[in-house]
């Protein structure tokens, strides 16, 4: 909490000091690499397509976006941070921190589907909707522990007025006003009543979908995804009726189809599966398994590659450049676990690179039919054999990564979901590459620098042979 009250002053300053000029939001944008890739990435969404597709810098995205906007999304960004990294060793307050994220994930989804200029904002007063919970947590545990005690898990703000003498939102609002955020940031605060506060206002530049004012939509917004999160967090039958109910009597009030309300609860919770560590519907036993089950898998894979490796060393001078390319796909077939493994040869005569071998579920046929010329195309592969670096994609299912993808790719191996190129360069001119992939069947891996070391010394002895074969054949020209 202190380092978030430190991190939002500078978003605040960057925020007030556009305007004249002492500050500049560009820059405090790209002094950090997440929000930036944040920031990029909402500038090019449907929400701003109005604006065109193609904002490449943080720059044009502070035209499109605002300051206001970016400097919402990353006071979210910070609280997120912050307050994860804080509140490692407290688990009660780590459990309000995910409720926090989590109301956020629902307010975005729910914004979303009416296209709301105020996406941000909302998002942000979602997350500080149970900053006095947080505050309490993260500063008096023991506290905490007696508000459960009197009023039971979950309504520790029914007895934290007697107790405290001041309620669990005031502490938060007042919190937020000492730290000097924006009127209408402390305004999204408030908690809506479904049954009181559909009232009208005088028309304004952005009207309300719903019943309720502009004004109060926001504050209507963040009171909903706080009552859905505490439900979701769950993930149980009861929580899902809650949810049933809050949306059927904020729905009106909203402007919200309920349909819309559940598909972007639904897809809340789905992100949320993901996000979260704790929160029950993340299932942290089973993704807890399951990652120490990859780490022994990756384990015995390096394994695998440093014996493969001792291998090639043992041949190194005496096999053939193609023996040895057979003993590095088929290592780093076996080590990494690839789905598919394949190895491209150029012909410098046919100006073409063709696969000869592979190992792994891939009919001859199509093997044969994945050639293509050595003319520099501006794609991943021609990349990887000019930069002579392996290459790591971990999505290549990205739409934006689709123009960086050769049409044989797209024909014979479209089914991988991530792929390493192995770039063989001898005496500075490519003699071919090694490539593997995964499915998704496959789980979602990266790839440590342990691994990368292995392939890297792999590729280099691979690279050994051809060299020495070039050497022989220089030899023998000359001899004749």
């Amino acid at each position: 909490m202190p380092a978030f009250a430190k991190a939002i002053g500078a978003v605040l300053g960057a925020m007030r000091g556009e305007d004249d000029g002492e500050f500049s939001m560009t820059e405090t944008v790209l002094s950090d690499p997440v929000l930036t890739n944040k920031v990029l990435r909402l500038a090019n969404s449907t929400m701003y397509s109005a604006f065109g597709q193609h904002v490449n810098t943080v720059s044009k995205a502070v035209l499109v976006l605002g300051t206001e906007a970016i400097g919402h999304l990353a006071l979210g960004l910070k609280l997120v941070e912050e307050l994860s990294s804080s509140a490692s060793d407290s688990t009660q307050a780590h459990i309000e921190m995910e409720k926090a994220v989590l109301a956020g994930l629902v307010a975005r989804e729910l914004a979303a589907t009416v296209r709301s200029p105020q996406t941000e904002l909302a998002v942000v007063c979602s997350m500080l909707h149970t900053l006095g919970r947080m505050m309490v947590t993260f500063y008096l545990p023991e506290h905490w522990l007696k508000l459960q005690q009197r009023g039971g898990p979950g309504n520790e703000d029914a007895a934290a007025l007697e107790m405290l003498g001041i309620s669990l939102a005031d502490i938060g609002m007042a919190a937020a006003q000492r730290w000097n955020l924006p009127r209408n940031l402390v305004a999204g605060m408030r908690t809506v009543d479904a049954d009181t506060d559909a009232a009208q206002e005088p028309q304004g530049q952005w009207q309300a979908p719903g019943a309720l004012p502009a004004s109060d939509w926001v504050a209507g917004i963040a009171t909903l995804a706080r009552h859905c999160a505490a439900s979701l967090w769950h993930d149980d039958e009861e929580g899902a009726a809650e949810i049933a109910r809050v949306s059927a009597a904020f729905a009106p009030l909203l402007g919200l189809e309920l349909e819309q309300m559940r598909g972007a609860i639904a897809q809340a919770r789905e992100t949320a599966a993901e996000e979260l560590a704790i929160a029950p519907l993340s299932k942290p036993l089973e993704r807890r398994a399951k990652a120490l089950a990859q780490t022994r898998q990756r384990a015995a894979g390096n394994r695998i590659l440093q014996s493969g490796l001792a291998d090639m060393r043992d041949m190194v001078d005496t096999a053939s450049p193609g023996q040895m390319v057979s003993a590095a796909l088929e290592t780093v077939y076996k080590g990494l676990d690839f789905s598919r493994a394949v190895a491209f040869v150029r012909n410098r005569r046919e100006s073409r690179y063709a696969a000869r071998m592979c190992f792994g579920a891939l009919p001859k046929e199509q093997l044969a039919a994945m050639s293509f010329e050595d003319a520099y195309e501006p794609n991943v592969f021609h990349a990887a054999l000019n930069s002579d670096r392996v290459i790591f994609i971990e999505n290549a299912r990205d739409p934006k990564f689709a123009a960086k993808l050769p049409q044989w790719w797209k024909t014979g191996l479209a089914e991988a979901r991530s792929f390493v190129i192995l770039p063989l360069s001898a005496n500075g001119q490519p003699a071919g590459f090694l490539y593997g992939d995964w499915d998704e069947t496959f789980p979602t891996i990266h790839l440590s620098q342990t691994e990368f070391g292995l392939l890297n010394d792999l590729r280099g002895l691979v690279v050994k042979a051809i060299e020495r074969r070039h050497q022989l054949e220089m030899m023998s020209s000359r001899a004749a």
